[in-house]
């Protein structure tokens, strides 16, 4: 008998009941009649249960449903339509005017013909006909570097990472993880991710490989190139039921897979039986929303509220939103302090994410040693899965402005904190090699992405570098 990882209704009931006591639902009653039954909590990490939890489902159908109707106390303060988000954002920073193309390729050449007119702002046009190509080729290895560092520990706490790194000579981590030199009995004690092993240590790496925090900026630039900029979440979820196989979404993304399949319709796809509407999920998939638009982390944070809808509420939602916002900013910052700012901006302030990344972005800007700062991220938001968005987004922020710019130890410190290592690498990859217009050479791979999705195995970084400043244009 097949147990499906994140689908089956008797699996859900756990992490519904934790979502319940995130948001202040009193679920009391629910829980005491799940146990009765004998229904388990969430797990820690992940997996299906025994075929003989089968017997569970049709009560666990019907406490889905009946937790699902009992509200929310938090909901007035995090609202998911993105009017209200507006309104509820007293920073919500002013879109950029319509591009207008002719304009801006006028003034490029009166500033090329004649430079005493730098100083003339009428004559710079659109800022994505500014923006250094190197920063976006940065933002693409970035992310890659990343998303690869923190491949081979994903699902490893934050004390077997360290002990890893520690044995192989690699703490502070300043390189890829390898298993040579590791002793047998840590090896045993921390198993690498079976998945990932086989190609994101440092003696196996060949290119870049497949992984989902990679295939959905593919699937982004994909709806855009589609769609143009008025894409809707429609057109989302129609190219994920063509590209995307369904065995490469996980959590909060496999539930609306299978909601669309069974006709749920949007934005119920992300709340119908979908525990994990919170999770990290939309928060990978969103930084090209921000690339497309340098330099406007408005237009960024909408076009992010769009795809996330699909499959997050609220703080998922806000997560996408925040981490789009930072990739538009990062492409025109000059500190990673400004990019974090122009995130926040788009999130709003009496919402639980807003409150961790601000809180977050204190204590990495007031500590001088970053494990201080983790150690108190992970007595605020221990207790959250491993994936959720809240306190990944913290880790995120914090590192990046812990690191100061520092391309190596901003990726050390978001998969040195042991939560999504290789999700939160790559938004902080992102950002920072955004910021440096690339990467260092130690982090650069052999140019080539693996990737699932059609048309897309094997393409260089530099290739979709291109396609992104393309899309700036549209």
């Amino acid at each position: 008998m097949i147990r499906l990882t994140w689908v089956q209704p008797e699996d859900l009931v756990g992490h519904e009941l934790r979502q319940a006591a995130e948001d202040g639902r009193d679920v009391r009653d629910v829980a005491e009649r799940w146990h009765a039954a004998g229904g388990h909590d969430a797990p820690p990490r992940a997996g299906a249960s025994e075929p003989g939890a089968l017997r569970l489902r049709p009560l666990a159908e019907d406490l889905l449903d009946e937790l699902a109707a009992i509200p929310s106390p938090l909901a007035v303060d995090e609202p998911s339509d993105l009017p209200a988000i507006i309104a509820a954002c007293p920073n919500w920073p002013a879109p950029t005017a319509p591009r207008d193309v002719d304009r801006a390729l006028q003034g490029k050449r009166a500033l090329q013909a004649d430079p005493a007119l730098q100083g003339d702002r009428s004559l710079r046009g659109d800022p994505a006909l500014q923006v250094d190509p190197g920063r976006v080729l940065g933002a693409w290895q970035g992310r890659a570097a990343g998303c690869v560092l923190g491949k081979p520990v994903e699902k490893i706490p934050r004390a077997g990472i360290r002990q890893i790194a520690e044995a192989t000579g690699n703490w502070p981590i300043t390189g890829w993880f390898t298993a040579k030199g590791l002793p047998g009995d840590i090896a045993e004690r921390w198993p690498w991710n079976r998945r990932s092993a086989v190609n994101s240590l440092a003696e196996n790496i060949d290119g870049v490989p497949e992984d989902d925090d990679l295939n959905y900026p593919l699937l982004a630039l994909s709806v855009l190139e589609r769609h143009g900029r008025d894409f809707t979440t429609d057109d989302v979820a129609k190219l994920w039921l063509d590209e995307l196989p369904a065995g490469r979404t996980f959590t909060a993304e496999r539930v609306a897979y299978r909601n669309l399949l069974a006709g749920v319709e949007v934005p119920e796809t992300a709340t119908y039986r979908n525990p994990f509407r919170e999770w990290i999920g939309a928060l990978i998939r969103t930084d090209v929303y921000g690339w497309v638009n340098p330099g406007d982390p408005a237009t960024a944070a909408e076009y992010a509220w769009r795809d996330a809808r699909l499959t997050h509420t609220a703080n998922g939602i806000y997560g996408a939103m925040f981490a789009a916002a930072m990739c538009a900013s990062s492409l025109v910052a000059s500190s990673a302090a400004e990019v974090v700012e122009a995130g926040l901006s788009v999130v709003p302030p009496r919402s639980r994410l807003y409150q961790a990344v601000r809180q977050a972005a204190e204590d990495a800007s007031a500590e001088t040693d970053f494990e201080r700062v983790v150690d108190r991220l992970h007595e605020r938001h221990g207790a959250l899965h491993w994936v959720h968005t809240i306190n990944n987004a913290a880790l995120v922020a914090a590192t990046l402005i812990h690191g100061r710019g520092d391309f190596t130890a901003t990726i050390a410190g978001a998969v040195a904190g042991g939560w999504d290592t290789d999700s939160a690498g790559a938004t902080a990859g992102s950002v920072a090699g955004a910021l440096n217009g690339g990467v260092p050479e130690r982090w650069r791979m052999r140019d080539t992405l693996a990737s699932s999705l059609t048309g897309f195995d094997g393409v260089g970084l530099g290739d979709l570098a291109r396609r992104a400043q393309e899309m700036m244009r549209a």
